[in-house]
């Protein structure tokens, strides 16, 4: 697959197989996301891979904030959240480290979710699914406690849920007239 091809189709997944990630292609998206461009080489990324304790307590945290935000949920909403939570294949968590410098900060911030591109890009063109995730399970103190992150050291970016695509979506985009501007 080329370059343009993979920019121009590589799609967010929210529904994946069963499907076994295969061998390695993990590992190469992971050597992709950090050859992403960063500002003095401060290389801010670090990548933590969720094993299967870790990801049962924040499914278990997940359906929870769920319920507070919406004031209860049913027992179908929380199956879909448990399916939701628990398809995918891997999960990884994205964090920064947090330079003093507010300005190095925001470099920083821009060379990791450069780093995130890389990563979904190299999986996509590995016939792998990806979605970067944001909410507030990525801003608890629980996830900070069991990833292992010091929220004074690093600050949590996304979560990646990588699988096996079950659709693939085809969401409409804007087109260059409506985002791309000219001045003399």
């Amino acid at each position: 697959m080329d370059t343009q091809e993979a920019l121009l189709n590589r799609r967010t997944i929210h529904r994946y197989t069963d499907e076994p990630i295969p061998d390695g292609v993990v590992e190469r998206a992971l050597q992709a996301a950090i050859r992403a461009p960063n500002h003095k080489l401060t290389n801010p990324w670090r990548f933590t891979r969720v094993g299967k304790s870790t990801r049962q307590k924040l499914t278990e945290l997940g359906i929870q904030l769920k319920a507070e935000k919406k004031g209860g949920i049913d027992d179908d909403y929380e199956q879909f959240l448990r399916e939701k939570y628990g398809n995918p294949a891997e999960l990884i968590a994205v964090s920064q480290v947090l330079d003093d410098d507010p300005f190095r900060r925001k470099e920083d911030y821009a060379a990791t979710a450069a780093a995130i591109q890389n990563f979904c890009l190299s999986l996509f063109a590995d016939g792998v699914g990806s979605k970067w995730s944001t909410g507030s399970m990525t801003r608890h103190d629980d996830t900070y406690a069991w990833l292992e992150i010091d929220p004074d050291v690093e600050e949590i970016v996304a979560f990646l849920w990588v699988g096996m695509p079950e659709i693939v979506p085809d969401p409409p985009r804007m087109s260059l007239d409506q985002v791309v501007r000219e001045v003399p």
